[in-house]
């Protein structure tokens, strides 16, 4: 069975982390920094509650609306 490409709806690239290092270290990360960071940074991420946050703000709320 052959499973259909999902399109993503979200990313973030390594300027993406350079710039917030910019921002709280006034530096760009080294390489091994910056693969430590890319390691880990998804699980900070709740995806599940930022995909309800955006639902109950752009659906629900709209709903209740009408």
């Amino acid at each position: 069975m052959t499973k259909k490409k999902s399109p993503i709806i979200y990313s973030i690239n390594v300027d993406d982390i350079q710039e917030v290092a910019g921002h709280i270290l006034d530096r760009e990360l080294t390489l091994e920094e910056r693969r430590l960071v890319e390691s880990r940074v998804g699980d900070y991420i709740s995806w599940f509650d930022a995909i309800e946050l955006a639902i109950e703000d752009q659906i629900v709320r709209q709903e209740n609306k009408r």
